[in-house]
């Protein structure tokens, strides 16, 4: 496996100790934090496809006079990112939200949001600027009229990077993790033709199964190598007459929990989606920390590192070496941790 990595622009190695691994409980053992659950119907005005109807669905956690964090994930996140006394089922960033995390619901007001066309219903082009003018709209609602910082994962990076440009007054600072200024044009060409499986599958009255061998595809590309090397080095063995290799059970059982959850054209627009993403890294003129992770496929380093030069004074980037690739953010959840917590300081509250 990888030695674990953290690195400032300079790539020189880290000296923190390692502190012990965090593990979360299903459920706080207090009731502390209130945790609110809403959806509202609005109108957006889409880049790409005019005035639509929407909903937003949203879920906040943490005391109503805190400081309020955005934290956004990828295109298969959701509103629900721990589990809390209100609604106990796991959520997608369990243990980064957390007690004792820099994310504390006891300390910050979290804020999660569904992402538009997630549930399926907009089946048109859906820009990132569109989902962070869907962001504003949801603040306006809720009387937020600042965020202490928006933290965004890979799709999340994105719609972050929007939001800084067209909402600058709205929030204080962002943190980018693997995702770019713009799509890579390796990682473009992977989702469009995880898109052709899909249109493969439609052609067969089976969106299921092109939905399915899509997201085997992405499996691939969001995890390295290496790790498959120490997960998967079995002899392949011959089933039925054909030959079955060791990963191919873990690619079925992902394909098989990402397509009962996740509706065939909510994952043809968003992929899409993170395909139209673009800006000019100079016009973001906020506090941006840039999160990397060397060996990640689909946002290779040096596009992060020519997204910190584009921001020039106000980037800041830190790297991450892991043998989890893309998938860094969700499982390297200590190292993470440790960047947020200088990343979003609350102000005078030293490191």
């Amino acid at each position: 496996m990888f030695p674990l990595l953290d690195t400032a622009m300079s790539f020189a190695p880290a000296t923190a100790p390692r502190s012990e691994s965090f593990v979360p409980v299903s459920v706080p053992v207090e009731d502390r934090v209130h945790a609110v659950r809403g959806e509202f119907a609005a109108v957006l005005d889409m880049r790409h496809a005019g005035p639509r109807a929407i909903r937003l669905r949203y879920e906040c956690v943490g005391p109503a006079d805190a400081p309020v964090v955005v934290l956004a994930g990828g295109i298969s996140a959701n509103r629900h990112v721990a589990a809390n006394a209100q609604f106990s089922e796991k959520g997608w960033a369990e243990g980064l939200v957390g007690s004792g995390r820099t994310l504390d619901p006891q300390v910050l007001r979290i804020l999660a949001f569904d992402f538009i066309g997630a549930d399926g219903a907009l089946d048109v082009p859906i820009d990132t600027a569109d989902q962070a003018d869907a962001l504003a709209i949801l603040l306006d609602h809720l009387a937020i009229a600042q965020l202490q910082a928006f933290v965004g994962y890979s799709y999340g990076a994105l719609v972050a990077q929007q939001f800084g440009l067209r909402h600058r007054r709205r929030v204080q600072r962002l943190v980018v993790v693997s995702g770019a200024h713009r799509a890579h044009p390796y990682a473009a060409a992977w989702r469009a033709l995880q898109r052709r499986a899909v249109a493969l599958g439609q052609l067969q009255c089976s969106d299921e199964n092109g939905l399915a061998l899509a997201r085997q595809f992405a499996m691939l590309s969001y995890r390295t190598p290496e790790e498959f090397s120490e997960r998967f080095d079995a002899a392949p063995e011959v089933i039925n007459g054909r030959v079955r290799v060791a990963a191919e059970d873990y690619l079925d059982a992902a394909a098989a929990q990402y397509v009962a959850r996740t509706p065939v054209i909510a994952w043809l627009r968003l992929s899409e989606s993170i395909d139209l993403h673009r800006i000019d890294p100079a016009q973001l003129l906020l506090p941006t920390v840039v999160v990397a992770v060397e060996g990640d496929r689909l946002v290779p380093l040096a596009d992060l590192v020519s997204l910190v030069e584009g921001l020039g004074p106000r980037g800041s980037l830190r790297v991450l070496r892991s043998p989890y690739g893309h998938d860094a953010f969700l499982k390297e959840t200590d190292r993470i941790d440790a960047i947020l917590a200088n990343a979003i300081r609350i102000p005078g509250e030293t490191a």
